[in-house]
C-alpha cells in the first residue's frame, strides 16, 4: 500500500531531512534485495543485522526515501525521516495502512493452535464466499504484523486475518494498537514462554491484551483464564468448544462434535452435518474456533461447515509422511509446549500401527516448572506409544515421567543428538510402524525427518 507522505510524517512525528526530495507517497520496504524504484527503505535493527548498514545499497537500487533512527546514516540525494525507533515506526505505518482498509480485521493469538486456527479460518471465509488474506507462516511479531498491514490494498475489502505472537510481557499491546481488530480470537492461555513472562498471571494478562481495543471476543470454553476473564469484556463473546461443552444460558457458541457442529445462539441450537477428518480433539477445537470467528464476522455456519472437508492442516502440524522402505512419520515439530505436546500425544495414541514410536525433543521457555512439565509429557508419551525416545535438555525428565508411567526399560531410549535418534530409527523402525516427531523448534526435529528420508 502507498501512503500519503504527509500522513506518514504526521503519524511518525520524526524529523524530516531533504523534504523537497521526498515523494508524494511512500511504499515501505525493509529489504534492499527486493526493493523497487520509488519505494521507501525503512532500516530495521536486529540481533544479527542493522539495516542502516545498507542505506547506500537501498539508494543505489532506487529507493526514493529512507526512514532511519540515526541521522548520520542519511546519504546525499535522498529524502529522509528520522525517528526514535524504526521498529516502532514500522508498526505505526502499519496502523496507518490499517486505517485505509474497509474489510474486517481479525486477530488470532494464544499459546497453542494459532497457525492452525488461522489456516482453518482462511478456508472458512473462502467457503463463505468472502475475499480473505492472512499473515503468512509464523510472521506474527512486530515485523510480520507491520509488513502484512502495509501489504494490504488501499480500500481493501477482504477479511484480513492477523496472527499475533507474544514472547514477552504485554507484547500484544503494540500489535493491537496497529491492527485494531474488529474480532479477536484467543485460542487458549497455556504455558508457552512462561519463563520469559515471569508468571501465569502475567502470561494471562498479556494474552488478554488481545481485547484492549474493544474487539469482539471469540473464546475457548475449555480455557480457564478465558472463562474467568470473560465477564470483564464490553460485549458477550462468541464461544467455541467440542463435544459436551456448552456456554452459559443465552450464550453464543460453535461446538464441534464427531459428526456434526452445533451453532448455538439465543437459546436455540442448529445441528449442522460435519464431514471432516482432523487428528485429535485439539484440532476439532481449532476447527470450532475458525467457524466461530467466521460466524462472528457474519458468515453462515452452515455454509462454512459444509466446506470443512477442504480444510487442511498447515505444514509441520501433524503432517503425515511416508518414508520409502521405512515407517510412516508424523511430523509435528513446528513448536512444542506442554499443552500442545499432550494434545498431540492424545491424537497419536489412537494411530493404528504395529508399533507407535514417539521421538521427543524437549520444550523451551517453561521456567522453573520445566522439569515437572517434561515429566508429564514423558508419562503421556509412555501411555500413547510402545517406544519412547527422549532427547534435548530435559531428556532425563522426559525419561523419568515415562518410567513413572510404567514403560518397560527396553522401550525407553535417550538420545544425545539427532544423529543418534536417526541411527536408532534406521535400525529399529519398520515399515509397519508409525513414528511421531515432537519437540521445540530449537531442537530441529526436521533433521531427523530428513535423515530418515535419505
Amino acid at each position: 500500500m502507498r501512503l500519503p507522505t504527509n500522513d506518514a510524517i504526521a503519524a511518525l512525528g520524526g524529523t524530516v531531512l531533504h523534504r523537497d526530495r521526498l515523494p508524494a507517497t511512500i511504499a515501505v520496504s525493509t529489504d534492499t534485495r527486493a526493493i523497487r524504484p520509488s519505494e521507501t527503505f525503512l532500516a530495521l535493527r536486529g540481533e544479527r543485522f542493522d539495516g542502516h548498514d545498507y542505506i547506500a545499497v537501498a539508494a543505489a537500487n532506487g529507493a526514493s526515501a529512507i526512514i532511519v533512527d540515526d541521522a548520520a546514516a542519511v546519504v546525499d540525494g535522498v529524502g529522509a525521516i528520522v525517528v526514535a525507533d524504526t521498529l516502532a515506526a514500522y508498526l505505526t505505518l502499519g496502523g496507518l495502512a490499517r486505517d485505509r482498509v474497509r474489510g474486517p480485521v481479525i486477530a488470532i493469538s494464544g499459546s497453542t493452535g494459532k497457525t492452525t486456527t488461522k489456516a482453518f479460518a482462511v478456508r472458512a471465509f473462502e467457503a463463505a464466499g468472502r475475499g480473505v488474506t492472512a499473515t503468512p507462516e509464523n510472521e506474527n511479531n512486530e515485523i510480520g504484523v507491520a509488513k502484512f498491514l502495509l501489504g494490504l490494498e488501499d480500500a481493501d475489502e477482504r477479511v484480513a486475518i492477523v496472527e499475533m505472537g507474544a514472547r514477552k510481557y504485554r507484547d500484544l499491546e503494540p500489535l493491537i494498537r496497529a491492527a485494531r481488530p474488529d474480532i479477536a480470537l484467543l485460542t487458549n492461555v497455556g504455558e508457552a514462554h512462561l519463563a520469559i513472562m515471569g508468571s501465569r498471571e502475567r502470561l494471562a494478562e498479556t494474552k488478554w491484551g488481545l481485547f484492549a481495543g474493544g474487539a469482539r471476543a471469540v473464546l475457548n470454553l475449555a480455557d480457564a483464564a478465558s472463562c474467568e476473564r470473560a465477564p470483564t469484556l464490553g460485549q458477550p463473546p462468541v464461544w467455541f468448544g467440542i463435544d459436551a461443552e456448552r456456554p452459559a444460558a443465552g450464550g453464543r457458541a460453535v461446538i464441534v462434535r464427531l459428526d456434526d457442529v452445533l451453532a448455538i445462539a439465543a437459546g436455540e441450537t442448529r445441528a449442522l452435518p460435519l464431514h471432516v477428518d482432523v487428528p485429535g480433539d485439539y484440532n476439532r477445537r481449532n476447527l470450532a474456533a475458525a467457524i466461530a470467528a467466521a460466524w462472528a464476522a457474519g458468515a453462515d455456519p452452515a455454509t462454512v461447515t459444509a466446506a470443512a472437508p477442504r480444510f487442511v492442516l498447515p505444514h509441520g502440524r501433524y503432517e503425515r509422511l511416508t518414508i520409502v522402505g521405512g515407517p510412516t512419520v508424523i511430523y509435528d515439530a513446528y513448536n512444542a509446549s506442554m499443552s500442545g505436546a499432550l494434545a498431540t500425544l492424545g491424537a497419536f495414541a489412537v494411530e493404528r500401527a504395529a508399533r507407535r514410536i514417539v521421538v521427543l525433543g524437549s520444550m523451551a521457555e517453561l521456567g522453573d516448572d520445566a522439569p515437572a512439565m517434561h515429566e508429564r509429557v514423558g508419562a503421556a508419551a509412555a501411555a500413547a506409544a510402545d517406544v519412547v525416545l527422549a532427547g534435548g535438555e530435559f531428556a532425563a525428565s522426559l525419561a523419568t515421567g515415562a518410567r513413572t508411567a510404567g514403560i518397560a526399560p527396553a522401550a525407553l531410549v535417550t538420545y544425545a543428538s539427532n544423529d543418534d535418534a536417526i541411527a536408532w530409527l534406521r535400525e529399529h523402525a519398520h515399515a509397519d510402524d508409525v513414528v511421531l516427531l515432537k519437540g521445540s523448534r530449537m531442537y530441529r526435529m526436521e533433521q531427523i525427518l530428513a535423515g530418515l528420508s535419505t
